[in-house]
């Protein structure tokens, strides 16, 4: 899932749950171009059954197993990490690195547990602190803006909140039309809506009717779109839609972020109390808000962060230096 610009555009139309439920993948996916991808989902889709401690394990293997072949977003995770953590020294950052490394090989099992495993295959897994946060904001009726970020784990982790709270989701189309027309079912099996990020009148829609909506506004934005705000000490154009949504419908803005817990006992899903006096009228000053906020987050945790994405690709004039190669 990411989130987008508020901008206006045409209304979504509501898909049904159950249309998620007994859908049928269309003719044109069927093309034998597109049967590697049918088979690598059925490998990850068999994986599901493996005892947890064993898609950890094979996780860690496999993201370790990956560095060296992904060079060019190995490249874009160590230019994050020197940007972002200049106080460590070159050891600490490649352990770090390995570390991410290792965090998104378990993601690539985690990603076919949230799509397709039974709701009793989460038993225990699930630890949640401040639940009651978003119970109290979802009673006054105005809607809530379930606010996130990108973490490795964040497919499994929106699939653990929902047994406790049902939610929608904004989320970015996949490129591959496999992937997207799986990830997009199982997105409306579970969180009952999908809302593509443009469809930005239903997200209006759905806050003012009172539903919570998942949001992470933390990805790299293009210049006319974003606001230049710092991230770890960096300017970064970064998506304003939180302050402007919140204006907009009224809607309490829950923060919400997970961890996956060190000793292999599952992951903590942690809901903090509604951003007070938010937004405030200034839209920088807000958005800024937001970056301090995932910031906290991101070194609480920095391996589970997706640094992965480019995150300071925009840069604040045209004639600035490139951050990537």
């Amino acid at each position: 899932m990411a989130a987008d610009e508020v901008t206006e555009t045409a209304p979504m139309q509501h898909r049904k749950t159950v249309s998620a439920q007994n859908r049928r993948p269309p003719a044109a996916l069927l093309h034998p171009r597109y049967w590697p991808a049918w088979l690598g989902a059925g490998l990850l889709r068999a994986s599901i059954w493996l005892p947890y401690g064993w898609r950890l394990a094979l996780g860690r293997g496999l993201g370790r197993g990956l560095m060296p072949l992904l060079g060019r977003r190995r490249r874009i995770a160590e230019r994050n990490l020197a940007l972002c953590f200049p106080e460590l020294d070159a050891a600490e950052r490649a352990d770090l690195l390995r570390r991410h490394f290792e965090s998104a090989g378990i993601a690539l099992f985690e990603i076919p547990t949230s799509w397709w495993a039974p709701d009793a295959h989460f038993n225990g897994l699930d630890h949640v602190q401040g639940l009651e946060h978003l119970q109290r904001a979802q009673e006054q009726g105005r809607g809530v803006i379930l606010l996130s970020c990108h973490f490795t784990l964040l497919e499994i982790s929106n699939r653990l909140l929902l047994r406790h709270a049902p939610f929608y989701g904004v989320y970015r189309k996949h490129k591959h039309p496999v992937i997207e027309w799986i990830t997009a079912g199982s997105r409306e099996r579970h969180c009952g809506k999908a809302i593509p990020r443009h469809a930005v009148r239903e997200v209006i829609r759905s806050l003012k009717g009172n539903h919570a909506v998942w949001y992470a506004p933390d990805q790299n934005t293009s210049r006319k779109e974003g606001v230049f705000v710092d991230f770890f000490g960096i300017p970064a154009s970064t998506n304003s839609g939180t302050a402007r949504l919140a204006k907009l419908t009224g809607a309490r803005v829950v923060p919400f972020y997970a961890a996956r817990r060190d000793d292999g006992s599952g992951y903590d899903l942690i809901l903090e109390p509604p951003l007070a006096d938010y937004p405030s009228g200034d839209l920088r000053a807000d958005t800024q808000r937001i970056n301090d906020l995932i910031e906290r987050w991101v070194r609480q945790n920095p391996a589970q962060y997706l640094w992965l994405h480019r995150r300071f690709g925009t840069r604040p004039r045209p004639e600035d230096p490139p951050m990537y190669d």
